[in-house]
């Protein structure tokens, strides 16, 4: 473990070498560099990373020079560079602190940082540090070889999960209750889609901490996980390795005879696992998992594609949610643009969700074997008939933006272009929708 923040003595010669080299650190949209050192410069990194929030880093070599982007809300931004005879050096210390091979720089590595991260002097002026004031910052580390040198990326790791609540994650009322009903059951399964970056682990430890807690820690509840992003106190944790016998399929497959009482499978990658998640869905477990799909319908189809069984899917399914984040209007300028949104007017994340579940004209199109479009023709069906519940993506988008809480750019950014005729038209049923509940709530009153 490395611990950031630590003083250093600058010599003379030192002070030289740093002046000649300032020269060629130039600053970005936001950040300077002043480390001239591979170590020191390091940790600036990544307490500068840490103080915004970022959630990864990326260094990007090019003939001259080393570029660092941070991902700020979910966007990549350019911070800065460094010059190119630093490179190698940076990336080896990277390397060392993930246990990484130095000597090799013609493969792909990937491996785990832990760092302890020294907070700042406190107000009065003190630059008194106290061990137990530190934390832990975990993350990972990945190196990749390209034409001008081995590029990095680090995905930083939440805190602890203790303190993850489904109802401060943003979900509209209506998902959130539904999502809590479906979690207080005890078989069956639950899953969730979307891209990288969506916040689908986050809503997954909040799912687990919610279970726990309602069970006041009675009951069994496992988890086979690639990587683990974050500990969850009373809740047991294991790390899968794809590519060794000790992959998601086998753990999990292992894990059940561990007599858990809920599973959570990191992602179901290929048909065995699938097989066996749904076997445990239907066999007595509450089984959560992610499936990489574009929509909630999306996950059926591929299960259907994977070999799953119909019967399997109707019966052992109690729902899916996918989800999407999206910048939100600063609220420090409500979105006019400043110094804490970095001028760009949006600052945080609002979480937006689809929420489907098997029931009605989307079962009987499962059993039928039908392909995506299909699928979704069923879920439109019974979100028409209110025998189920599919609230699309865009539908939350446009509720948020009424509310001020985004920008249609930044929907269509993340969601992708709808005709600004069906937009207008979706608009004007939230408005006329808002005004009619307003209307009874003063009539009731």
């Amino acid at each position: 473990m490395v611990v950031l923040g630590k003083d250093r003595t600058e010599s003379a010669g030192n002070r030289s070498q740093k002046m000649a080299i300032t020269e060629g650190i130039s600053s970005g949209s936001c950040l300077l560099f002043s480390s001239t050192e591979p170590v020191g410069l390091v940790e600036e990194l990544i307490q500068k990373a840490l103080s915004l929030n970022a959630s990864d880093i990326h260094l990007d070599p090019s003939p001259d020079r080393w570029e660092v982007r941070f991902r700020l809300d979910g966007i990549l931004c350019l911070q800065g560079n460094f010059p190119s005879s630093l490179g190698p050096n940076v990336v080896a210390r990277l390397k060392v602190l993930a246990e990484l091979l130095t000597y090799r720089t013609d493969i792909p590595q990937e491996g785990r940082l832990e760092l302890r991260d020294f907070p700042r002097a406190n107000p009065a002026g003190s630059a008194t540090r106290h061990e137990e004031a530190l934390r832990v910052i975990e993350g990972r580390l990945s190196t990749f070889p390209t034409l001008h040198g081995e590029k990095v990326a680090i995905r930083f790791f939440g805190r602890d999960a203790s303190d993850l609540r489904l109802d401060q994650l943003g979900f509209e009322p209506e998902t959130l209750e539904r999502l809590q009903s479906l979690l207080s059951g005890r078989q069956g399964a639950v899953l969730l889609t979307g891209p990288g970056g969506s916040g689908k682990t986050t809503t997954l430890y909040a799912a687990l901490e919610s279970i726990k807690v309602a069970h006041r820690g009675g009951i069994h509840i496992f988890t086979i996980e690639d990587p683990i992003e974050r500990p969850i106190a009373g809740i047991t944790q294991s790390q899968a390795r794809p590519g060794t016998e000790f992959d998601f399929a086998r753990g999990l497959r292992s894990l059940l005879r561990q007599d858990p009482e809920v599973v959570m499978v990191g992602e179901i990658r290929d048909a065995q696992t699938a097989a066996i998640a749904m076997e445990a869905a239907l066999t007595g477990h509450l089984l959560l998992s992610t499936v990489h799909a574009g929509s909630a319908c999306g996950v059926l189809s591929r299960l259907l594609d994977m070999g799953v069984e119909p019967y399997a899917l109707t019966s052992g399914i109690r729902g899916v949610l996918n989800q999407r984040l999206v910048r939100k209007t600063c609220i420090a300028c409500s979105g006019k643009g400043c110094d804490a949104c970095n001028k760009s007017g949006l600052a945080g994340r609002l979480l937006l969700a689809e929420w489907i579940e098997v029931k009605g004209a989307l079962r009987k199109a499962i059993l039928a074997r039908a392909d995506l479009d299909g699928l979704l023709d069923a879920a439109k069906l019974d979100a028409i008939g209110g025998e189920s519940g599919e609230s699309e993506l865009w539908a939350a988008g446009l509720r948020a933006l009424v509310r001020g809480e985004t920008t249609l750019a930044e929907l269509t950014r993340v969601l992708g272009p709808k005709p600004m005729q069906l937009i207008t038209d979706s608009i004007t049923k939230i408005v006329n929708m808002s005004q009619h509940n307003q209307s009874e709530q003063g009539t009731g009153a």
